[in-house]
C-alpha cells in the first residue's frame, strides 16, 4: 500500500473565488487543486523532468461544438510528448478545436467524431513537419502519445494512442471499498498482445520488434506502437536527408511503421462510478491502478492530483535509495534519471450533473502548466 506523504490545503487554490483559475507554479510542478467542470469537480497537477516540459494537458468544460445547441459536456486530454515537445504542444493547440468541428457536423459527440479529431490532427501535424522538413528535420522524430476523455450525456468516451492511461474509481459505499477499473488500451511493445499485433502488421519485418537493454522497442527506436507525429516511422520521405542518418532507420520501409488510429471505448456511467484518473504513464511508472484509486477515494479532493504525483515521488525516490526531500532538490534535466514528465487529472463526476440542462454547464478552459505555449 502507498501512502500518501502530503497534508492537503484547506483553502484549495483560490480557483473557486477566481484566485488563481488558471493554476499556480511551485518549483518545478504546476497545479490546480480544485475547480469545477459541467459534470463535477477535478483537480490537475504537473510535473516536470525533462529539460523542456514534453507532457501537455487541458480541460475544456461547456460547448462541446460549434452548433449553438449542440453537446455540452466535459474534454480531458493528456499529451505525452517524445523527443520533444513540439507535437504535444501542437495536440493541445489543435485536437479540441478539431473534435468541436466534426461534432458540429455529426451533431452530437461519437466514437466516429472523436476518431476523426485524431487522424485530422495526424494530418494537420505531419502537414507541419513537411514545411518545416528543411529547415527543421529533426521535427520528424517527434512524437506525442494522446488519451483524451470526453463526458457527455451520461457516457463517458475514452480513446487514446500510446501509454497515457485512464482509471475509473468505483465507490462501493455500503462496503467502503474502491475498484480501480483500467478504461483505456495502451499501446506499447513491452505488452505481449502490442508484439504480436506489430507482427501480424509486418510479416515481413523480423526485426519489428526488439529487445533492447531488456526493453521491448519497435525497430529498436521506440516503445510505443501509436502515436501523433513521428512522421520518420510514417512516411519514407521522412527517413532520409537533411534528417541526421544516426536518427533514421537504415533501410526503407513502403507502409508506416506506427499508427495514429485510436483505441476508442464508451462507457455508459453509473452511480457508483465516481471519478477517473487520467494520467501519463510517469505516474503509471511508480503507481499501480488500485494504489492510486485508493489514493483518490482515501484523502480529500483538494490538492489530490498533486498528491498523486506526490505519492509517486515517493515511490521514485525510495527506488534509488534517496529521501524525497533529496529528490526534490534535483533539477529538470538531471531529474529525469529518477522519473519522466507527470500529468495527472482527476476528474469526479457529479451523478446529478447528468440530468442538468445544458445551459447550465460550467465553461471552463485550462492548459495544464502552460500559460502561453510557444508556436512552432
Amino acid at each position: 500500500m502507498v501512502t500518501l506523504c502530503w497534508r492537503p490545503s484547506v483553502k484549495g487554490d483560490g480557483s473557486r473565488r477566481g484566485g488563481y483559475p488558471n493554476g499556480r507554479f511551485k518549483g518545478l510542478m504546476w497545479y490546480k487543486d480544485l475547480g469545477a467542470h459541467a459534470n463535477g469537480e477535478l483537480s490537475m497537477a504537473v510535473i516536470q523532468a525533462n529539460n523542456l516540459m514534453e507532457d501537455q494537458s487541458q480541460i475544456e468544460s461547456g460547448p462541446l461544438s460549434s452548433v449553438k445547441l449542440g453537446p455540452h459536456g466535459t474534454f480531458v486530454g493528456v499529451y505525452d510528448g517524445h523527443g520533444g515537445p513540439e507535437t504535444s504542444r501542437f495536440i493541445n493547440r489543435a485536437f479540441f478545436s478539431n473534435l468541436k468541428t466534426f461534432a458540429s457536423e455529426h451533431q452530437e459527440i461519437s466514437a466516429d467524431a472523436i476518431r476523426k479529431a485524431f487522424l485530422k490532427t495526424e494530418e494537420e501535424f505531419l502537414s507541419l513537419v513537411k514545411r518545416q522538413w528543411q529547415e527543421k528535420p529533426q521535427i520528424a522524430t517527434v512524437g506525442s502519445c494522446c488519451l483524451v476523455g470526453v463526458i457527455c450525456s451520461g457516457l463517458l468516451y475514452i480513446a487514446n494512442v500510446g501509454d497515457s492511461r485512464a482509471v475509473l474509481g468505483r465507490v462501493d459505499k455500503p462496503a467502503k471499498s474502491v475498484t480501480a477499473i483500467q478504461l483505456s488500451t495502451e499501446h506499447n511493445a513491452s505488452i505481449e498482445s502490442v508484439r504480436n499485433e506489430l507482427r501480424s502488421l509486418h510479416p515481413q519485418d523480423s526485426r519489428i520488434v526488439v529487445l533492447k537493454h531488456n526493453v521491448w522497442r519497435v525497430k529498436g527506436l521506440i516503445q510505443v506502437s501509436r502515436s501523433i507525429g513521428d512522421a520518420y516511422l510514417k512516411k519514407s520521405e521522412f527517413n532520409q536527408a537533411p534528417l541526421l542518418a544516426r536518427l533514421r532507420l537504415p533501410e526503407p520501409f513502403s507502409e508506416p511503421i506506427l499508427s495514429a488510429e485510436p483505441s476508442i471505448y464508451i462507457h455508459k456511467l453509473i452511480s457508483k462510478d465516481q471519478f477517473v484518473i487520467f494520467a501519463s504513464d510517469g505516474l503509471w511508472d511508480h503507481l499501480s491502478n488500485p494504489e492510486a484509486v485508493d489514493i483518490v477515494h482515501n484523502h480529500p479532493r483538494n490538492g489530490i492530483a498533486r498528491g498523486l504525483i506526490k505519492a509517486a515521488l515517493h515511490v521514485a525516490a525510495k527506488k534509488r535509495e534517496m529521501r524525497y526531500s533529496d529528490l526534490k532538490k534535483i533539477d529538470r534535466g538531471v531529474r529525469r534519471h529518477f522519473h519522466d514528465d507527470i500529468t495527472v487529472v482527476v476528474v469526479f463526476i457529479d451523478p446529478h450533473s447528468m440530468n442538468r440542462s445544458s445551459s447550465r454547464s460550467s465553461i471552463l478552459s485550462i492548459r495544464g502548466g502552460t500559460p502561453s505555449s510557444p508556436k512552432l
